[in-house]
């Protein structure tokens, strides 16, 4: 009875430490343990829990917290109106209907990057992209996009990655991340999926600060190199659009 109060106890406390950011982006160690009225030794061993399951992330920078990506996963089925899915969903709709194509969007999760909205072809032979879908850093136009764009700290982890992919040359990766920085969009042929293509661009927000990749991906024989080239330039549009609504 007393272990089963004691894990009961736990559970709230982790749930009082989630709901510390309802009004707050990020949150010290002691900055919560205040709020939840703890020490912080325990609330730290709570934060550790929560962070290896994704839900609070921790900034080495400034050692504050804030919510981790598997949140989107839980919240997948479910609209909001101040995030990035929901906001950014008329624009990938605009984007879709003028290219004709799936659109997904994308942010990065430590070392996997997550699919947290999606606008499906129209088309009878197209790509479905199903929301929540987690997806490695070291293939794919979006995932290049993530990391190319990023702090040179993420590229140093992708690289370290005891599971990064033997068929990949790192020294390739680097290379092919220089030249998506000069052309501001990435491209992929059937690197993750057999038949696939992906073109890929950055969305950062006001502040200037990579938040997501928006990508547009279809049939590889309908998506050809020459085809993503013509879909470049509007696919950076839509994302400097994208990127203006987003804070």
């Amino acid at each position: 009875m007393d272990e089963q109060k004691s894990t009961v106890r736990a559970v709230e406390r982790a749930l009082d430490i989630m709901l510390c950011f309802t009004d707050a982006t990020e949150l010290s160690l002691s900055e919560i343990a205040k709020r939840i009225s703890l020490h912080k030794s325990t609330v730290h061993r709570l934060l550790a829990s929560l962070e290896s399951k994704g839900f609070v992330l921790r900034d080495s920078q400034t050692d504050k917290y804030r919510l981790g990506f598997r949140v989107w996963e839980l919240s997948a089925n479910l609209t909001h109106s101040d995030d990035p899915a929901t906001i950014l969903l008329p624009e990938m709709e605009r984007l879709r209907e003028g290219l004709g194509e799936t659109i997904s969007l994308y942010v990065r999760d430590g070392l996997e990057r997550i699919r947290i909205q999606a606008v499906q072809s129209n088309q009878a032979i197209r790509r479905v992209a199903p929301i929540g879908a987690r997806m490695p850093l070291a293939v794919g136009a979006s995932s290049k996009v993530l990391v190319a764009f990023d702090e040179p700290t993420v590229l140093e982890s992708v690289l370290a990655d005891p599971n990064w992919p033997e068929t990949v040359n790192r020294q390739g990766y680097q290379e092919q991340l220089a030249e998506i920085l000069k052309l501001g969009y990435a491209m992929s042929v059937e690197e993750r999926e057999l038949g696939a293509a992906a073109i890929s661009a950055p969305i950062f927000n006001r502040n200037g600060k990579l938040v997501a990749a928006v990508a547009v991906s279809g049939p590889s024989n309908r998506m050809t190199t020459e085809v993503m080239k013509q879909f470049a330039e509007p696919i950076m549009e839509a994302a400097k659009r994208m990127g203006k609504m987003l804070k």
